[in-house]
């Protein structure tokens, strides 16, 4: 068998009939052998006798959750090219011929574009503004930066995928974060992703839909975020370092006066902080890379490890040591300036600070870098081979 439309199913009695038919259309435009298969989630309104009536097979799958059907239904699907979709009619299955076309073609993940920019349409009614001005755009924005996917529509529910390349997702979730996980991972796998224009049409249920639009937005926000490293540690991490070290550098010499506002020992103090906070974030970027890898929640990075082969524990502790007795060589100044003035008060507490700031926060960040060295030697153990 070539093809399983695959529809997921909670109490769809009102819709499914029409999906199943307009799924037969497009199996015949495709002209392939394929199958329809509901993987019901518990329905209790009559939906998997209306799908088995007709012609479609029905899976129970008793385990709650839209990731949970969906995963199930994979399991039981025949075909080696699947295309999902939600079964309250907002998806044109007779338009399945278009996939199929890409699956011909040897693409791995083709993924539906309801967006204007990826060729879409959207029918009058079909999404809520802020699903369709905000949250899709954003998103999709945030998936094509974090992951450089190619598709316009990073959240479309109509979306094919070859039994193959599923095996290779290894996906993992079973809620909401499944749609955005299948991109994810087929981005990082390296799988060959495509997309074709599709037409949402509005819901075709009296009920509301299943989707919380603020909450799920926010579960597939978060998603991406834990799975992009980059993202959420290490560039906000350099910014916050060049920020507060550039700032830091210049107050620890004198004050400055930018129009009619002065910078001084308490921005410097500030600067500093932004230093140590950034170093912090970058840390956990680089302990999080290592432990998704060793894991085998991010593929190998051949960049990374190559940055590791130059980068060793022993080099980091060598810098690391540098920076600790930069600070120990400040504070041992100021404590002699003391000294000279009998261990009494000093002629400028302005520029005792200016050496004691600087001084506290290389120690910190000197005491940190040693032990977060040696922190990502444990953590690398299963996957850098360099640090020992």
């Amino acid at each position: 068998m070539e093809l399983t439309i695959l529809m997921p199913c909670l109490n769809e009695a009102e819709t499914i009939a029409r999906c199943i038919e307009k799924a037969k259309v497009g199996l015949q435009r495709a002209g392939v052998t394929g199958e329809i298969l509901i993987a019901d989630n518990g329905s209790t309104d009559g939906s998997p006798a209306i799908a088995e009536k007709l012609g479609a097979r029905v899976v129970a799958i008793t385990e709650k959750g839209y990731g949970h059907a969906l995963r199930g239904g994979v399991r039981a699907a025949r075909g080696q090219w699947i295309i999902m979709g939600d079964a309250d009619d907002s998806y044109d299955f007779s338009e399945a011929d278009r996939f199929v076309k890409r699956f011909q073609a040897g693409d791995d993940l083709v993924m539906g574009c309801r967006l204007p920019v990826g060729g879409g349409t959207i029918m009058p009614g079909a999404m809520p503004w802020k699903n369709h001005w905000l949250g899709n755009p954003i998103l999709s924005f945030i998936g094509r930066l974090f992951f450089k996917c190619p598709a316009h529509d990073f959240h479309c529910g109509l979306r094919g995928f070859t039994r193959t390349a599923y095996e290779k997702m290894e996906l993992q979730t079973t809620g909401m974060e499944f749609a955005s996980e299948m991109v994810i991972k087929a981005r990082l796998k390296q799988l060959k992703i495509s997309e074709v224009p599709i037409t949402l049409h509005p819901d075709g249920r009296s009920r509301p839909p299943h989707l919380k639009p603020w909450r799920d937005g926010w579960r597939h926000l978060r998603f991406m975020l834990l799975y992009s490293p980059r993202w959420l540690f290490l560039m906000p991490g350099l910014l916050l370092s060049a920020l507060g070290v550039v700032m830091a550098a210049v107050l620890a010499v004198d004050s400055l006066k930018i129009g009619g506002v002065v910078l001084d020992v308490g921005t410097l103090m500030m600067a500093c902080l932004a230093a140590v906070v950034g170093f912090q974030l970058t840390a956990f970027a680089f302990y999080t890379k290592v432990f998704a890898m060793a894991e085998g929640l991010l593929p190998e990075d051949p960049k990374f490890n190559r940055l590791f082969d130059f980068f060793t524990l022993e080099k980091g502790i060598a810098v690391s040591l540098l920076v600790l007795a930069a600070g120990l060589g400040l504070l041992l100044r100021s404590v002699w300036l003391w000294k000279q003035a009998q261990f009494g008060p000093l002629p400028s507490m302005e520029e005792n600070l200016r050496r004691i700031i600087p001084a506290a926060t290389l120690i910190l960040l000197g005491v940190q870098s040693i032990f977060s060295c040696f922190f990502l030697s444990v953590l690398g153990m299963k996957t850098i081979k360099s640090i020992r």
